[in-house]
């Protein structure tokens, strides 16, 4: 294993976390340390990680504890604290400043993160940077069912607020909602709200278009908030069951011409640092891409960009420990990501791509964040082919191809 002055210290236990613990093997042949709430998932026995269950994981002291633990543990070491959702990512930004001197948490701080997360205030800054976004209407619980919205039905109804959401959990919840008409609309706004949920709920017009009009960009801005890196992915699938609605599956990266510089101003702008991620979907009624929301972090799908030949734990460490003089990078090769089985990833997604897809895995610019060579243990094997299989039953069940 390569000395290094660093250790990364990640928090969660998805794929997300797995992705970023790939990269740093990948770059520096280390192992991560990770904690996770649960016994299982993706991480859990990993060769490439020391991944420690927390239950209490997501709670402010025990995280802060978990970190201060960590890096007196390693005072030799810089620690890179990397939340990896949005819950975690909050409580970096919380506790930064309060860390030991040997821990680095590259995130905003924590009002300008909620600033950015909060969907009403977002979308009054892309109007300000001219970045284009569905039309809005902002619920507040007190509306009741007397409101007026702007646009038709079918409506995208989503929390403003996801940490404060998924507090509130409740049967029949979905990250997002899609529904057919205003009464399917008013019936789910008051089963959000008699959950306990305090925030504004936003409602967006439907743009048409399956998966593959979806788009995702993932930005690196170093620690003077100038953007280094943006590689944009062109979603071909995601996932569809009612909590995992969203999550991508197929990605083929491609230029960002003509997006990249909008969302550069207003990165900078802002004063961001770190990763930040956008979902975008093409609207082919005027031929504009639209923006939905930025997560202050990289995203799950983040291997994406690792598997084009952009690796993000490098470049966070060429960044925020060796302190380098970055270069703008606007990626503009293909590559294809893929966390689902070739077949299922054929069988659901529109065929005009299959070509590209075929000559991709052809040229060997094929990855599953996953599927990891030196992470190849028998038991890990086996519970990585039932997750793969696992996602025939899910998309034979849930997804519903679009007319």
């Amino acid at each position: 294993m390569m000395e290094t002055t660093f250790l990364p210290l990640l928090f969660g236990g998805d794929i997300n976390v797995y992705s970023m613990a790939r990269a740093f093997h990948e770059a520096y042949g280390i192992r991560s340390t990770a904690y996770g709430k649960f016994a299982t998932g993706v991480c859990y026995e990993s060769a490439i990680l020391d991944y420690r269950v927390c239950a209490k994981n997501e709670d402010g002291p025990t995280f802060y504890d978990n970190v201060c633990k960590f890096a007196r543990a390693n005072p030799d070491k810089t620690v890179l604290v990397i939340g990896c959702g949005d819950s975690y990512v909050k409580l970096a930004a919380q506790y930064k400043d309060r860390f030991p001197a040997n821990v680095i948490a590259p995130y905003i701080d924590l009002a300008l993160m909620d600033e950015l997360t909060d969907k009403e205030r977002f979308y009054e800054l892309c109007d300000q940077y001219g970045i284009d976004h569905p039309a809005t209407f902002v619920y507040h619980k007190e509306m009741g069912h007397d409101f007026q919205l702007p646009f038709e039905p079918p409506y995208i109804c989503k929390p403003a607020n996801g940490v404060h959401y998924w507090e509130h959990d409740f049967p029949g919840s979905e990250k997002v909602f899609t529904l057919p008409d205003r009464e399917s609309l008013e019936a789910t706004l008051d089963k959000v709200y008699a959950a306990g949920y305090p925030d504004a709920m936003i409602i967006q017009e439907f743009i048409p278009g399956d998966d593959s009009f979806m788009r995702v960009l993932t930005c690196y801005s170093d620690e003077h908030a100038q953007v280094k890196l943006m590689c944009l992915g062109h979603v071909l699938l995601e996932e569809h069951t009612p909590h995992g609605i969203g999550n991508h599956a197929v990605i083929i990266t491609e230029p960002a011409d003509g997006m990249a510089e909008k969302f550069k101003a207003f990165l900078e702008d802002v004063g961001f640092t770190g990763f930040s991620n956008f979902d975008i979907k093409y609207d082919q009624r005027d031929g504009n891409f639209k923006a939905f929301e930025i997560n202050t972090r990289q995203g799950r799908s983040n291997y994406y960009v690792t598997g084009a030949g952009y690796n993000l734990a490098k470049l966070l460490v060429e960044d925020r420990v060796e302190h380098k003089d970055l270069e703008l990078t606007v990626t503009r090769n293909r590559s294809l990501w893929m966390v689902v089985p070739h077949k299922v990833a054929f069988d659901y997604t529109p065929k005009r791509y299959h070509q590209e897809m075929k000559a991709l895995i052809r040229a060997g610019a094929v990855t599953n964040p996953l599927l990891y060579g030196p992470d190849a243990a028998f038991k890990r094997k086996l519970r990585l082919e039932k997750n793969q299989l696992g996602h025939f039953v899910k998309f034979r069940k849930y997804y519903h191809r679009p007319d």
